[in-house]
């Protein structure tokens, strides 16, 4: 089966009342239209996982972002390929995340964080984005 790696930014940010939040995007296209995920993409030859990420929220968000610590790589085997996606913990340089490719956009308290139908690889990270947003 062939296997695809990829990024995912883990975007979070702290409201004025402390509480955390974390962006999640809603596919508009393929098999999984309408789905939520964390944003990213393909790692391209020669890129760093970092690279790739910073690269791939600017063509999507037109936003810059500051790559931090891995939370984790999910495996996960969907029917015509398997996935291979590193999550990274994120923060906004510059930008407002403008939905170049995505449908719609929602920001996720802890609270709120499984209130959205989840593509299933990204389910396999949201036990530790929940620690992340207590």
């Amino acid at each position: 089966m062939k296997t695809i790696s990829v990024v995912a930014a883990i975007i979070i940010r702290s409201e004025t009342d402390g509480k955390k939040q974390v962006f999640a995007t809603q596919r508009g296209y393929g098999d999984n239209k309408d789905w939520w995920e964390f944003p990213g993409g393909k790692i391209e030859q020669g890129e760093s996982p970092q690279d790739a990420l910073r690269r791939e929220i600017r063509e999507e968000l037109a936003t810059e972002i500051n790559v931090s610590d891995c939370i984790g790589t999910i495996e996960y085997d969907y029917p015509a390929f398997h996935l291979s996606m590193q999550c990274f913990v994120c923060n906004i340089v510059s930008g407002k995340l403008e939905l170049l490719e995505h449908e719609n956009a929602v920001w996720l308290t802890r609270e709120t964080l499984r209130s959205v139908k989840w593509l299933p690889a990204d389910i396999l990270i949201l036990d530790k984005v929940e620690e992340l947003l207590q």
